[in-house]
């Protein structure tokens, strides 16, 4: 038996069926939670998944790229304005 962080319900979990650092949800508050300790049974928090922080990051990399195109844009430009002249 285990007890959940978020809301104190008690988790019937099979120690034998678990190993440390698997997931599983609460059933009374749905919270994603980690298998943290085995002997005896301890439950924490699930850490959010990496994948979102990555699609965030891969945003910001996406913008600065756009910014220097836009930079070498604005290099032609005004290679293109000096052969008028």
């Amino acid at each position: 038996m285990a007890t959940c962080p978020e809301c104190d319900a008690e988790i019937e979990v099979d120690e034998f069926d678990v190993d440390k650092g698997d997931q599983l949800s609460c059933p009374e508050c749905g919270s994603n939670l980690e298998v943290v300790a085995l002997a005896p049974l301890e439950l924490d928090l699930a850490p959010d998944d990496d994948d979102e922080e990555e699609d965030v990051d891969d945003d910001d990399v996406e913008g600065d790229d756009d910014k220097e195109e836009d930079d070498d844009d604005d290099e032609d430009a005004d290679e293109d304005e000096g052969l008028d002249e």
